[in-house]
């Protein structure tokens, strides 16, 4: 161990009652709030971002592949479009995909003896496997049985729904299609099971059922969808596939499209979830905006400190200083003294701010003890995800950081003058 080493111990660990303990401690503190802030901002952002980000993937896919309609919604009902098996195939290829689901929706009227609210039907057959779904089945329920010979006469409904219509699972209701004629078809379906996304769109919005009433309704051909719901290994890859499915040789897009072939008379367009719901991604990117604003007001605040407080201890320790010159020892060896000091109490906040951090984080993720309002924020509980490359770096950035401009500060060493620090009161 060198003087600068053994020195900056000493006066780090100084247990006598002074100001510049007071100040050291006050300082680790405020290195520990700075460093947990930033591990507990950049956690529950990931966890936000993923959460709700997943809700929308999980309902729509990633990308969606449909028949091209100028100005309609978001959500509403679609023109129909053969099944396209070459495509399919095609699509299937690709490394990134990992499944493809036809689905189409049909505007219906749920009513009961007292209420009736209306919803959008969305429609799947039995290849799909409801996976992406589950998380939002409450319990108790199941997802539609469907079978060969007829179509399903079960249905699942949100919980906004099932609460306005006074529903219960096992309940039977009735439930009206609105013909191109604008004329009503009456139904009878079971309830199966209710979901709940915590998303108001979707929940205020969908039922879902089976593919094969929606074709009944609308007379549609065995071989006639709604469109595809495509899911992806890797959502970062959604605008890159939307446009390499575009760009497929079967795609019926108005450049390579021939009329006749086994896609129908039908233009088709792709879309990801994020041009679908630009407002939710939009309000996502936000986030990032203000994490790393309050990331950069943290380091600020903790660089100011520590600066602040080697400069107070510099100036308490004048007289030391001065007799450490007079002995011998250069500008360079007393300055070290101070920035290992700096770097002991740095340290020793980001060790401390870590834990706190990493405890407060794996608390909320056993008990949820941080609540949230779920028309605002898609979420009733705060979900945090820990990213372990995220608080390495906040650890050895700010570790890195403090030390680098605590340099400027420790200049002031070389400006004390050995006899007159001495004398120094």
């Amino acid at each position: 161990m060198n003087v600068s080493s053994f020195i900056a111990q000493r006066i780090a660990f100084n247990r006598q009652k002074s100001f510049s303990r007071f100040i050291i401690r006050l300082s680790i503190l405020a290195t520990v709030i700075s460093v947990a802030v930033m591990i507990i901002t950049l956690s529950v952002v990931n966890g936000f971002q993923k959460t709700v980000s997943e809700k929308v993937f999980s309902f729509w896919g990633h990308v969606r592949i449909a028949s091209l309609q100028p100005g309609k919604a978001s959500i509403a009902e679609e023109e129909p479009i053969h099944q396209a098996p070459e495509l399919i195939r095609s699509i299937k290829q690709n490394p990134q995909i990992q499944s493809v689901y036809p689905f189409a929706t049909k505007y219906a009227i749920l009513k009961t003896t007292e209420e009736m609210e209306g919803v959008l039907l969305k429609g799947f057959d039995s290849s799909y496997g409801f996976k992406n779904l589950q998380q939002f089945l409450q319990p108790g329920g199941r997802w539609p049985q469907f079978n060969d010979s007829t179509y399903s006469r079960e249905i699942v409904i949100s919980t906004y729904t099932a609460s306005q219509l006074h529903l219960k699972l096992s309940d039977r209701v009735l439930i009206y299609f609105v013909r191109a004629d604008g004329t009503l078809r009456p139904d009878k379906l079971t309830i199966v099971g209710i979901y709940k996304t915590g998303i108001e769109e979707y929940d205020k919005t969908f039922a879902i059922g089976d593919l094969k009433l929606i074709r009944r309704l609308n007379n549609w051909a065995e071989d006639e969808i709604g469109g595809y719901e495509i899911f992806l290994k890797d959502y970062k890859q959604m605008d890159a596939v939307s446009r390499t499915i575009y760009n497929d040789p079967h795609f019926p897009h108005g450049q390579n499209f021939q009329p006749g072939a086994e896609s129908g008379a039908t233009v088709w367009e792709t879309k990801t979830a994020r041009e679908l719901y630009p407002n939710i991604f939009d309000w996502l990117g936000v986030q990032d905006t203000n994490q790393f604003i309050l990331i950069i007001i943290m380091v600020v605040v903790a660089a100011i400190n520590l600066i602040t407080c080697l400069i107070i201890l510099v100036l308490e320790r004048v007289r030391m200083i001065g007799i450490l010159k007079a002995l011998g020892a250069s500008n360079w060896t007393v300055q070290k003294i101070f920035l290992y000091q700096s770097g002991i109490i740095t340290f020793t906040g980001v060790v401390i701010g870590t834990l706190f951090a990493l405890a407060l984080l794996f608390l909320q993720m056993k008990t949820g003890f941080v609540r949230l309002k779920e028309e605002a924020y898609f979420m009733d509980t705060a979900t945090v995800q820990i990213l372990w490359w995220q608080v390495a770096i906040v650890c050895a950035g700010t570790i890195i950081i403090s030390v680098l401009i605590l340099f400027i500060p420790s200049l002031l060493v070389r400006k004390i003058q050995p006899i007159k620090a001495i004398h120094f009161r």
